[in-house]
């Protein structure tokens, strides 16, 4: 049994991934900034946290870390606001990853998106900019850091129900799209899986078990 936070813990994906890993048998502690949001995360079988990252210091998420085994990242300011997006994509993850590494969490799994990286390629006018550039950082953060880190690359996310299977890197890039609950089952095979340590995985629904694709990849 593993000790795991998930960090946006109301978010699809992560209620998903939840219920993943407390079906396995890991304790998972979800937290989440809206106390309205605390049913809908107990339900899942994690201990829900009301915190709110964006305005918490990296001693006050090294608190929240400590006693743990791993980290999974999957907060983010939902668009429509760069300023948010820079402070809770970009600057509350480079305090979670630094807050992990002061807390002795050694595992850290982040969520990012299909082809993130400072060659994104998204023009400055683009909507989407601010978010691309925030994953490019807080990416780069962690990949520098001394963590047994992954990074997640799903590409366009649906709300298909889950298959199972995955294409990964050049493969998957055709493929075009990865429904939640498969990002979900990715992140919870990751956590498990030392293969991908230090990687950086992009993927989208595929023809290969999950498992089998990763060490594969």
């Amino acid at each position: 049994m593993s000790r795991i936070v998930v960090i946006g813990g109301h978010g699809k994906v992560a209620l998903h991934l939840a219920r993943v890993l407390t079906d396995r048998g890991d304790h998972v502690t979800s937290v989440f900034r809206n106390p309205d949001h605390g049913d809908d995360v107990a339900a899942t079988g994690a201990r829900p946290v009301v915190a709110d990252i964006e305005n918490m210091d990296t001693d006050a998420l090294s608190d929240l870390l400590t006693g743990h085994d791993a980290v999974v990242f999957s907060a983010g300011a939902g668009g429509g606001n760069p300023d948010r997006t820079y402070a809770v994509d970009r600057d509350a993850a480079i305090r979670a990853i630094d807050a992990a590494g002061h807390a002795g969490v050694r595992r850290f799994v982040m969520v990012s998106y299909f082809g993130a990286g400072p060659d994104h390629g998204v023009p400055q006018d683009n909507s989407f900019f601010p978010y691309a550039e925030a994953k490019s950082a807080a990416d780069a953060h962690l990949r520098a850091s001394d963590l047994e880190w992954t990074v997640l690359g799903p590409g366009r996310l649906t709300l298909e129900p889950a298959t199972g299977r995955i294409a990964v890197g050049a493969d998957a890039a055709e493929k075009g799209s990865v429904s939640r609950e498969d990002v979900a089952l990715v992140a919870a095979a990751a956590l498990i899986d030392s293969s991908t340590i230090r990687r950086t995985i992009d993927f989208n629904n595929g023809d290969l078990p999950i498992a089998e694709a990763l060490v594969e990849a």
